[in-house]
This record gives structure tokens, sequence and C-alpha cells, in this order.
């Protein structure tokens, strides 16, 4: 089942975004295997030097580790996950702070919104 990729951001970066938010989400557990680099690059139509740069990064960020023979897997670590979790949710905020914010509303009226809507998707 190949992805289909924005125009907009490197696939490399769509790939590790996607990787994260599976494992915040929960979809891929902490100490969860990760797919080999040939398999996921399968599963997601993209060359394996493309995902062997996403699991590289992943790895940088400490958010997996590659144990010798046996694959990649998501950190056991609780804390860098939250951390993950808590710098994402910043991140998107203040980008959607800042979007809005640039068509002229203010916060008055953003925190309005969120209020109307707070239980929608919950």
């Amino acid at each position: 089942m190949s992805i289909d990729f924005s125009p907009d951001k490197p696939i490399y970066q769509q790939l590790i975004d996607r990787i994260l938010g599976d494992i915040m989400r929960g979809t891929l557990a902490a100490g969860e295997k990760l797919p080999s680099v040939r398999e996921y690059a399968v599963e997601a139509g993209v060359n394996a030097n493309t995902m062997q740069r996403v699991y590289k990064e992943l790895e940088q960020m400490e958010i997996t580790e590659t144990r010798r023979g046996q694959g990649s897997f998501v950190t056991e670590d609780q804390e860098k996950i939250t951390a993950l979790r808590n710098e994402m949710k910043e991140q998107l905020v203040t980008s959607f702070i800042q979007n809005v914010k640039s068509f002229g509303f203010t916060t008055d009226e953003i925190v309005k919104c969120l209020q109307e809507r707070g239980g929608e998707n919950d």
C-alpha cells in the first residue's frame, strides 16, 4: 500500500512525521519492533535509501534504537515519548495561532471558537 505524499514537504520528513504520529497515538507502542527498512519502503512505496534515512533520523532523535541483528525498536523511555508529545503539541498550537492571527482574528475570538468546539472530537 503506497502512501500519498504532499509535494510541500520532503518525503523522508513526511515518513518521520507518520511514524512519530503512530508513536504518539500509541499505534506503535514503546519497545515495539519496527518493520525492516525494506519492508517499510515497499509498504510506503519509497526507495529503501529514503527509509534508511528515516530510521537514522529517528535514532538520532532517540525515538528509536537499533539492536544489532534484531532491528529497530521504539524507545522504551516514556519520558522521551512524553517530551515528544509535548513538543509536537507546542509546535502545532504555535503554528495554529500564528496562522489564525495572520487573518486578523483576535485571541478572544480564537479562544471562544475553541471553547465552542471543545467537546466535538473527544
